[in-house]
């Protein structure tokens, strides 16, 4: 059968990386993910399948979220019947929260858009596709919360040491050579205290007036 037989399948490919690490490179995790989807539609091109030129990337976004300007303008170009098949390296790199696949599934399927990993085989028309589907992302968004608790645990116990963790350095304080290592300095102390001096030396030379009023009968 040839080709021309088929009707023609508009592909985009979704590519997404956490972090902003590394995406400087002429050749990053994007245009890895990217390649990998273009070799498995060409492997489709029997099938009618073409590669988009648009391109759908998200780089330093989390997959806790979908406020990512990638994944929007997809959802857009869903809307205004552009795309036939959504490809993605990997499952996990469309969401990480099931609650959020559940919204995007139901995008496509309104539109009736095919989801395709390259990585994970499963076939979303099926109750059992589907189940297979919800189990990866299971697991997908378990991982991400427990990097996230390992994260908080750590800054916590780095407060506790007295270690700084970002943000502006405390009162009276800077960095010693070690980079999370918080000092007190003698000429920053010394400064607050005159500081404090002088503002207390000023406060009770200051007089406060209350406002007066004056009633109907002239009384103040």
């Amino acid at each position: 059968m040839s080709t021309d037989s088929k009707p023609v399948m508009r592909c985009a490919i979704y590519t997404r990386k956490s972090s902003e690490e590394g995406l400087e490179q002429s050749f990053n995790s994007l245009d890895a993910q990217r390649e990998a989807g273009e070799a498995f539609i060409l492997s489709q091109r029997h099938e009618g399948w073409r590669v988009l030129p648009a391109h759908y990337d998200d780089g330093g976004y989390s997959g806790g979220t979908m406020e990512r300007p990638g994944l929007k303008q997809l959802l857009e170009d869903v809307q205004a019947n552009k795309i036939n098949v959504v490809v993605v390296y990997k499952v996990d790199r469309l969401t990480r929260s099931l609650s959020d696949f559940a919204k995007i599934v139901e995008a496509l399927d309104a539109k009736g858009v095919s989801f395709v990993s390259v990585t994970q085989q499963f076939n979303t028309t099926t109750s059992m596709g589907r189940l297979t589907l919800n189990i990866l992302l299971s697991f997908a968004q378990f991982e991400r919360e427990v990097t996230g608790e390992r994260i908080r645990d750590k800054i916590a116990a780095s407060k506790k040491k007295g270690m700084w963790t970002g943000g502006r350095l405390p009162l009276r304080s800077n960095l010693e050579h070690h980079p999370t290592a918080i000092a007190v300095t003698a000429t920053a102390s010394a400064a607050a205290r005159c500081c404090a001096v002088e503002i207390a030396c000023r406060v009770p030379h200051q007089t406060h007036r209350r406002r007066q009023s004056v009633t109907k009968g002239g009384r103040v």
